[in-house]
């Protein structure tokens, strides 16, 4: 303890806090709450891929309707 309060000048209580917080704290950083965001950020990655896949179709298509029916072609 005296070498961590030394090296990185702080208090020796501080230390013993952050010390009791990762013990509480590891299961939720290291456990399955940490897989469960690493599944969530595949989902919301998975997601934006198909937004702008739907982003790029929509567009195409209105190109094309543009084309055939003219500016005025997308009221029906």
């Amino acid at each position: 303890m005296a070498e961590m309060v030394k090296k990185f000048d702080v208090h020796a209580n501080q230390i013993t806090e952050w010390k009791k917080q990762l013990l509480n704290g590891a299961p939720d950083v290291f456990g399955k709450d940490a897989k469960q965001a690493e599944d969530t950020e595949q989902t919301v990655r998975a997601l934006r891929a198909k937004i702008g896949q739907l982003t790029m179709e929509n567009d195409f298509l209105e190109r094309g309707l543009e084309r055939i029916h003219g500016p005025r072609g997308k009221k029906w």
